[in-house]
């Protein structure tokens, strides 16, 4: 029982202290509040469950990162798919998440940081927002630090351009 209590206490810590930031990553990258807290959640959850298997319990948060990112990108996926074949000519209903949405694309940037690829814009955030290093972010998207490079120097190309048209 000591081991459960352990996860516990580990992941209840690790909640405390960085599920705002986690949420605010994972919105950013879906671009809703409420999927994103949904994001978070399961992240947790799956943590949890998973705590005895942690090989290194104090890279626990980059692993929840990594989670937060892959599971947000399955969430961009299936709303690609939703879209996809969604019946055709159905008014819009503005639903609760459009104000939080609202809200969160106030700024020039947010709106601009929207529009970008999704790899780009997971780099972007990622190094500006979580302010992680090239080595954490390439663990984090699962891809070579020479790409993390690449995906921002051409997030930060597309950005300026964007801003520098409005």
């Amino acid at each position: 029982m000591a081991v459960a209590w352990d996860a516990d206490q580990a992941v209840t810590a690790l909640y405390s202290a960085h599920y705002r930031s986690l949420v605010r990553l994972a919105a950013l990258l879906v671009r809703d509040v409420a999927t994103a807290e949904e994001v978070v959640q399961d992240a947790f959850v799956a943590m949890h469950g998973a705590w005895r298997r942690l090989r290194e319990p104090d890279k626990a948060l980059s692993y929840l990162r990594q989670s937060v990112v892959n599971r947000s990108r399955s969430v961009l996926r299936h709303r690609a798919v939703v879209e996809k074949y969604a019946p055709k000519g159905l008014p819009d209903a503005p639903s609760a998440e459009n104000g939080a949405i609202v809200e969160l694309e106030r700024t020039a940037v947010v709106k601009a940081l929207g529009g970008l690829p999704n790899r780009q814009r997971e780099a972007l955030v990622l190094r500006y927002y979580g302010d992680l290093s090239e080595a954490e972010i390439a663990r984090s998207m699962g891809i070579s630090r020479g790409a993390v490079k690449s995906h921002t120097a051409r997030g930060m190309a597309a950005l300026r351009t964007v801003l520098e048209q409005q």
